[in-house]
């Protein structure tokens, strides 16, 4: 007989419990597979620390197949669940695709950012959901303040100096409280020339700091934060962003370069999907944590509204003590529904208090109801958080350490780009890859039916070198990050000046593919590797502007140069269909059927062909004419 098979999607706080949990009750009675987008459980209280480099990423990323034994770990996504055939279907980080099989399917696939409709918000301001969002904005705010200190100009100084954190929660409030005193030491021991400060903003629509949390921890919080010269503004928040700054709500226009989303979050948009009841898009259960009338399907975490017990007609709220606790009465309700475990129980869990952890010795903090502040709340916070991390305690108080003696290296590592961390984004817990083919974006996943696939791999939206990159995820977006140039010397763009062979003729090896020919309108960024050094230009027009669109025909195609008919000629047989430079589904320009009128002499014997990619530069003639392409 076949052991059951156990699928959990999601490796957060409520999917890592659940998968540790079942790991030692099923004891090789059951086959448990965890389904995740990374290899490491995220330990998110300790995000703001990464941010401000008084932890290293690794610290805080638990290894999944180091600490779940009896567990299989499948990296991918789930971007489609047949509740009928009972099967997941996911695509894996290179873009491939599998399906899962299970007899009990627990959806634990946590949440991602929350977006608002403010006018370029999306584009211009970053989450921090994911260890690429921490080492973007670590790398980030330390590159601002080198530029500031090395402008001569007030204004654009000020401008650098000047970082927006929107979201007075949890999150948003560590990260202004780590970063104003991870910028103040950069600053105190390179002062900039114009003797100006970095400038932390903190704001919210909230009447208060912390608004879910006690008062008094509101307080505390918003005490330590002004002391520290965090501007705090209660009653406020971004009307429109652009590239250049941020219009606030009471009028008031601050210019920056730095705007961090940390308004809140919502549920992964995978269980809108299911047609089930829903509250709030949260999948409703039941108080054992399992749909009502799918006895095989079990939620918890942050896409479940489990009701609270102790507040009849009211939801868990999400939060990671919850998350952390829904999955150990998660993993035992699905040990009890196969026969293995003991009964089945409800869940039931009264907040044991909050910590927030504001740099230095300094928190707030109200374990079982006891306020607390300054260095005792400090040393309580950090030891809540060695207790409650399920592994690298050991470094991690090494870490704080070394903190407490040594200065914080400001460096940057330039490892994560701004436009692969997008705020949009269904993962935010993976950066965005040139040439990765990428699931679909938050939003499309959702309204769907409960089989509802991924767009295939051959459709022609999909393909690299397709028209304007239709149907790539984040196209939209990529275009308001990278410049439409490409760089010298890469494919496609213009050749380095100086090179032999200068701008090679159309219809040529390397050079430019004529119109209507496959590849002719593919721009940077529908190709993989094609980052331009600007940051943040217009996209250029399809044609050289002032010049009208030209139309290529057969009869008026360039004559092709002696060189490029002895490179065709060298081609083995089926060539001409290969792809360039590794780029999937961009074939080479085309060349136009028929002989050339007047092909011209052979080159000399002693003459190499040119590679594939390469523009034959000039040929020097053995008959005294001037070689085709000569300047």
């Amino acid at each position: 007989m076949s052991r059951p098979r156990i699928v959990i999607v999601g490796a957060g706080f409520a999917g890592y419990r659940t998968a540790r949990t079942l790991s030692r009750l099923t004891r090789h009675q059951a086959d448990i597979t965890l389904l995740n987008p990374t290899d490491y459980f995220l330990y998110l209280p300790l995000l703001p620390q990464v941010a401000a480099g008084v932890l290293e990423p690794r610290r805080v990323s638990v290894s999944l197949s180091g600490t779940l034994p009896r567990v299989r770990l499948v990296l991918g996504e789930a971007d489609g669940i047949d509740l009928d055939g009972r099967t997941v279907h996911y695509t894996d980080p290179e873009g491939g695709g599998g399906t899962l099989s299970y007899d009990r399917l627990v959806l634990a696939a946590g949440s991602v950012n929350k977006l608002l409709p403010i006018p370029g918000v999306a584009e211009h301001a970053h989450g921090f959901r994911g260890l690429p969002e921490a080492l973007y904005l670590r790398d980030h705010v330390t590159r601002q303040v080198e530029l500031a200190a090395a402008a001569g100009d007030r204004a654009e100084c000020a401008a650098r100096c000047t970082f927006v954190v929107v979201g007075a929660g949890y999150t948003g409030t560590e990260v202004a409280a780590h970063g104003q005193m991870y910028t103040d030491a950069q600053v105190r021991r390179h002062p900039m020339r114009t003797g100006m400060r970095p400038r932390w903003m903190l704001l919210d629509v909230a009447e208060r700091v912390l608004p879910e949390m006690d008062e008094r921890l509101s307080r505390t919080a918003e005490r330590v934060l002004r002391q520290r010269g965090v501007d705090v503004r209660m009653g406020t928040s971004v009307k429109e962003a652009t590239h250049d700054g941020v219009l606030l709500t009471d009028g008031t226009t601050v210019d920056t370069r730095t705007l961090v989303w940390c308004v809140g979050v919502r549920p992964d948009p995978l269980v809108e999907s299911l047609g089930l009841p829903m509250e709030r898009g949260r999948l409703l259960v039941d108080p054992h944590l399992q749909v009502p009338g799918r006895p095989e399907l079990f939620a918890c975490g942050d896409v479940a509204a489990v009701p609270d017990l102790y507040q009849p007609g009211q939801y868990t709220p999400m939060t990671a003590q919850h998350a952390w606790r829904h999955g150990k009465v998660c993993a035992q309700n699905v040990a009890a529904s196969l026969g293995i475990g003991g009964e089945r129980r409800a869940y039931r869990h009264r907040d044991m208090g909050f910590v927030v952890d504001l740099g230095g010795a300094k928190a707030a903090a109200n374990p079982l109801g006891v306020p607390m502040s300054g260095p005792v709340a400090g040393a309580v916070t950090r030891g809540y958080h060695l207790a409650a991390m399920p592994g690298n305690r050991v470094r991690v108080a090494a870490d704080w350490l070394l903190d407490a003696v040594l200065p914080r290296q400001a460096v940057q590592l330039g490892l994560v780009r701004s436009w692969s961390v997008p705020l949009e984004s269904a993962s935010p817990e993976v950066a965005r890859v040139p040439g990765r083919p990428d699931v679909e974006p938050a939003g499309t996943r959702a309204g769907g039916d409960s089989t509802a696939r991924r767009p295939e791999a051959g459709a022609a939206e999909d393909r690299p070198g397709g028209d304007s990159a239709k149907g790539q995820p984040d196209a939209e977006r990529a275009k308001a990050h990278l410049s439409g140039e490409p760089a010298k010397n890469q494919p496609g763009g213009e050749p380095a000046k100086g090179q032999p062979g200068g701008e090679p003729a159309k219809n040529q090896p390397g050079g430019e593919p004529a119109k209507n020919q496959p590849g002719a309108d593919t721009t940077a960024e529908a190709r993989p590797g094609g980052e331009s050094a600007k940051a943040a230009g217009p996209r250029p027009a399809a044609h050289a502007p002032g010049k009208p669109r030209k139309t290529s025909k057969p009869s008026t195609a360039p004559k092709p140069s002696a060189v490029a008919q002895q490179a065709e000629r060298a081609k083995p047989a089926g060539a001409s269909g290969a792809t360039r430079s590794g780029s999937p589904g961009s074939r080479a320009p085309s060349r136009s059927a028929g002989p050339p009128a007047d092909p011209g002499p052979e080159p000399p014997a002693n003459q190499p062909p040119p590679g594939p990619d390469i523009a034959p530069g000039p040929v020097k003639r053995t008959d005294g004419r001037a070689a085709e392409g000569d300047s």
